[in-house]
């Protein structure tokens, strides 16, 4: 690791104890750079000890000297790989990139030494073989069977060649995906639209303009705008920018930001399309040696879906009349081209802002008739707190005496129905040029009863920050992020389990997304959007015919939207669908051959992520997994339906839902738990009403 960060690892050292903070929250105050490479390294050491002690005890293999001792090893590592994550995810520099890119392929082999270790999986085994005749909770055994799985589906039972192999191929995937994500870091930063003419930006409201410039000056190009990238391929800027070439050159600048090949900033080249095409190849090999066709065959083997052809058939499935909808909103849009004289076809650049044209037109609806009354402190104390207050009883107190990682963020104590203390949670909303793009729910400290240990969570966006002095407003795409994500930490919040390793989020990954897609329906909930839907300067609630046309135009462009995320999802099952003896693809021509090889070639509407930019899949923990968002999308509608069924937004419909989901963690079965909470299977209609591709019951 990089000796200009390195230093002993001693009593000073933040991470040497837990904190003693609430919660055990980070000592974010005392934490500084240099003392995260030495706490990493004493971390494995020790967890590399503590797990010897345990393959190698003399005592016969029993659920507490084996299971329990391991559930209960690595808590350093555990206590400073949480803080590294988090910083190196919302606020990196450079010295954290260059720790993280000399780590991960330490951490892979730390990971490969545990899972790999005979004597210690064959002490697993023994339990996991005799789980029928222990005295076993059901969560008990539900855990042996997790780490029976993942030993096996870690390679604990392959040969020493394979192994030897196996090894290699985890090693190389750790350092490629960590230069992915460092290189799309900085991609997305220098492929910022930058713009020396005001006219230009025609369109864009005063606010808007002047953070541009704001954004502008803090890149040191005094007398110039910024308009910094988002991670997807549309930008939001589109909607609004009038002149016709500004949105190409933005639009440009989002599809290209990491498949050129000129220098930029710190890295040698933006262009990663040989780490995508090496990425694939490794997975592909890492599959083969595991007894699996593909990725894909072998993520989705524990996965509700349980089959690539199960999530592309839910994919082709929806896409067959998501295209046909975008397709007659192609033809609106065209109409309102030509009715204004435009003399051109529509192209990608331009749907965002004949949408809007659209909407206007069909809806009376004007984004800028929106933003002024989702001022963002507003949406989150009257909205997203005021919600779950409502369904769940818990309450939120800021705290500015807890530490935090930058300056925009800020940290909330929340207390449970009966007053006594739950959990922290913080929250950093604003985009930064040294943050990754989108938004996430991760936590800092895990609930485990076995460990003493309280939640503490945050969630992270890249809302665009307001010029000084003006108040953050935002879309009702971010009011739905706040939502969304915060459906993630009441998963975390709520988590109610023993042992650490079934906490909280760790579900499959087509579940996971169930609780926060399900949280974002309060949003437009009556009673809840008229808390928090305020005048920000005025006070005043919105006027109901506004409210509304907001309501109607929910299923307006959901041709686009959910063109744009299944073509990308099934670009992701594309890559990982693909055998290990496959050749090397060209990225570009790969990718137009999967779009029109599921019918999701619609010139007008480009996946949500092309391959070079699509950080879920190849750093962040969705390889063959993007589907999962629609397959929760699924159970989500469903659940809603549910809470339609009995009442809507009450304490006791939120109750049964955190006893019986929220709590749970991983402790069972996902589909048995939402069976058991629903009473039935999921079905896939209240989706397709809600997305507007089918009628609803009544209706013409």
């Amino acid at each position: 690791m990089p000796t200009t960060t390195s230093s002993a690892f001693t009593r000073d050292n933040p991470f040497f104890a837990p904190s003693a903070l609430p919660f055990g929250a980070p000592p974010f105050d005392r934490i500084h750079d240099a003392d995260i490479q030495p706490a990493i390294e004493e971390g494995m050491r020790r967890h590399l000890a503590e797990v010897a002690a345990i393959a190698e005890q003399s005592a016969p293999p029993s659920f507490e000297n084996t299971i329990v001792a391991l559930e209960r090893s690595g808590d350093l590592l555990t206590r400073v790989l949480k803080v590294f994550g988090g910083l190196t995810s919302a606020n990196t520099n450079d010295t954290l990139q260059a720790v993280q890119s000399e780590a991960a392929p330490k951490l892979a082999a730390h990971s490969d030494a545990i899972f790999l270790n005979d004597t210690l999986f064959r002490r697993v085994k023994a339990i996991h073989d005799q789980r029928a005749t222990l005295s076993l909770t059901p969560e008990q055994r539900f855990l042996v069977e997790r780490y029976y799985l993942d030993f096996v589906r870690a390679g604990a039972q392959l040969g020493e060649p394979e192994k030897v192999r196996l090894r290699a191929l985890n090693q190389e995937e750790s350092m490629l995906s960590t230069d992915f994500q460092n290189r799309l870091l900085a991609a997305t930063k220098a492929g910022a639209l930058v713009v020396d003419d005001r006219s230009q930006l025609d369109g864009l409201s005063d606010a808007e303009v002047a953070a541009a410039a704001e954004a502008a000056t803090e890149r040191k190009l005094p007398g110039k705008w910024v308009l910094p990238l988002q991670n997807t391929t549309q930008q939001p800027q589109l909607a609004a920018l009038r002149r016709r070439a500004t949105r190409q050159r933005l639009y440009d600048a989002s599809v290209h930001r990491a498949d050129r090949d000129d220098p930029v900033d710190t890295v040698d080249t933006v262009d990663m399309r040989a780490i995508v095409q090496r990425l694939a190849q490794l997975r592909a090999e890492h599959a083969r040696l595991l007894g699996y066709p593909t990725s894909a065959a072998f993520v989705l083997d524990d996965q509700m879906a349980k089959t690539p052809a199960a999530a592309i058939k839910l994919l082709t499935d929806i896409g067959t009349s998501a295209t046909e909808k975008a397709r007659s909103e192609v033809a609106r849009m065209q109409a309102l081209v030509d009715e204004e004289r435009g003399g051109f076809a529509l192209e990608p650049w331009d749907w965002q802002y004949y949408a809007e044209g659209v909407r206007k037109a069909e809806y009376d609806l004007d984004e800028s008739q929106i933003k002024p009354y989702f001022e963002l402190d507003r949406v989150l104390h009257d909205g997203v707190f005021y919600a779950a207050t409502r369904l769940y009883g818990i309450t939120f107190a800021e705290r500015t005496d807890i530490p935090v990682w930058q300056s925009d963020v800020r940290a909330f104590e929340v207390f449970d129905a009966d007053g006594s203390p739950l959990a922290l949670f913080y929250t950093d909303y604003f985009k930064r040029d040294n943050k990754s793009g989108g938004a996430w729910m991760d936590s800092f400290v895990d609930q485990a009863e076995l460990l003493g240990t309280k939640p503490v969570v945050y969630n992270v966006a890249n809302f665009t920050k307001p010029a000084a002095g003006t108040p953050a407003l935002l879309s009702f795409d971010d009011v739905t992020t706040m939502f969304h994500e915060f459906g993630h930490a009441l998963h975390a919040l709520f988590s109610r389990v023993t042992y650490p390793m079934l906490t909280g989020t760790n579900v499959p990954r087509d579940f996971v997304e169930f609780p926060s897609q399900f949280n974002e329906h309060w949003a437009l909930d009556p009673v809840v959007f008229a808390h928090y839907a305020k005048h920000h300067e005025t006070g005043a609630s919105m006027p109901q015919p506004l409210v509304d046309r907001i309501k109607k135009s929910q299923t307006f462009n959901q041709g686009f939207a959910l063109t744009e995320y299944i073509a990308a999802a099934l670009l992701d099952m594309a890559w990982h669908t693909l055998p290990a003896d496959a050749p090397k693809q060209d990225v570009g021509a790969f990718e137009q051959d999967a779009l029109a090889r599921y019918h999701m070639d619609v010139r007008q509407v480009p996946p949500r992520y092309l391959s070079t930019y699509f950080a879920h899949i190849w750093n962040g923990g969705y390889q063959a997994g993007y589907y999962a968002y629609l397959w929760a999308e699924v159970l989500d509608h469903d659940a809603v339906a549910w809470f339609a069924e009995h009442g809507g937004l009450t304490r006791e419909n939120g109750q049964r839902l955190r006893d019986m989901i929220l709590s749970c963690g991983g402790t069972a079965d996902a589909a048995t738990l939402y069976r058991a909470f629903r009473g039935r299977d999921p079905s896939v209609d209240s989706l397709l009403v809600k997305r507007g591709l089918k009628p609803e019951p009544g209706g013409q």
